[in-house]
């Protein structure tokens, strides 16, 4: 596939997502290839037979395949590839790779704003500017804004996004403990990393559970029942990784009831959320609109393995950053 790979300047790249500006960033770059961007499904399948290398996302259509028959490459703009037929992309001789790594400050960031937001009640905050109310001192402790200092932070999943949130965590003095299938390739500065099978042992002891894990057979439904009993009835749910790693019906059931103090929630089973999801009127639920990895230098380091991967190609180097097929 190297040797049939275009040179520099009789490059084509598509670019096709609905919202993130690739065209306009990588204009910027002076990139000496050709380039456009599509915005919609119709306009992208007009136009895919063009492409020498196709960068999207959510736009991405196994039928696609038949009018893209000049297609090399597929940088996929997200972590996920599972909308792509691997197999169909080897026997065509078209290269994936993904974007895995570019998001991981971001939801890092995330996760840690989650936190911040609701131990100091911003989201309570924000409900009393709303309705013009002055809140008074509070007498009872346990309804009081609180400290990170001290509090136990356990993350589930101490990959590239779990170890920036434990230095992050580490920054407020906080403790962390975190699971990771082979616990010694942790790099993140946890005071305690363990299988996950050991799951259980942490969770009585967090302060703040957040999920960083990708969505697996293992981690579907990993917040069930029996780990929300098991938390602590002051602690915060904090969901950064796919809506179904929670069980979503129990958790309803536990911010209902009491069960945990709130939750911090950036992805659901139902993306977006429906109109009719009681999610929306808990008072102690902090949602985001799956936003926890888009950023303003989101475009930046999808294009930074753009330009890696196209350098390698060119060159005719065999193995792709991020590489899948």
């Amino acid at each position: 596939m190297a040797e049939s790979f275009p040179s520099g300047s009789d490059t084509v790249v598509h670019f096709g997502h609905i919202a993130y500006r690739m065209e306009e960033r990588y204009a910027l770059r002076g990139p000496g290839v050709n380039y456009f961007q599509t915005w919609s499904p119709e306009e992208t399948m007009d136009r895919i037979g063009e492409a020498d290398v196709f960068v999207v996302s959510g736009f991405w259509d196994n039928a696609l395949l038949e009018r893209a028959s000049k297609l090399k490459y597929i940088q996929s703009i997200g972590a996920g590839y599972d909308q792509f037929p691997l197999d169909e992309l080897r026997d065509r001789g078209i290269r994936l790779a993904n974007a895995s790594g570019v998001n991981q400050n971001a939801v890092a960031e995330h996760a840690m704003s989650l936190m911040l937001g609701l131990n100091r009640h911003i989201h309570t905050g924000r409900d009393h500017q709303r309705n013009s109310k002055w809140r008074g001192m509070i007498g009872d402790l346990a309804m009081r804004e609180d400290e990170l200092l001290g509090k136990t932070l356990v993350i589930v999943g101490m990959g590239a996004i779990g170890s920036r949130l434990a230095r992050f965590a580490k920054a407020f003095d906080m403790r962390v403990l975190a699971t990771k299938r082979d616990p010694s390739t942790a790099v993140g500065p946890a005071d305690e990393v363990v299988t996950p099978d050991r799951l259980s042992d942490l969770v009585p002891q967090a302060d703040f559970l957040a999920l960083t894990c990708p969505l697996t057979p293992e981690t579907t439904n990993i917040v069930d029942a029996g780990v929300l009993v098991a938390m602590r009835q002051t602690s915060y749910l904090i969901n950064v990784a796919r809506g179904q790693c929670v069980d979503e019906p129990e958790l309803v059931k536990a911010l209902d009831s009491g069960e945990i103090s709130g939750a911090g929630i950036d992805h659901f089973w139902e993306d977006p959320l429906g109109a009719n999801s009681p999610f929306w009127g808990m008072t102690n639920v902090i949602i985001t609109p799956h936003t926890g990895g888009e950023t303003r230098l989101y475009e930046e380091r999808v294009i930074d393995i753009l330009d890696d991967n196209l350098g390698r190609l060119w060159s005719g180097e065999s193995e792709l950053r991020n590489q899948i097929v």
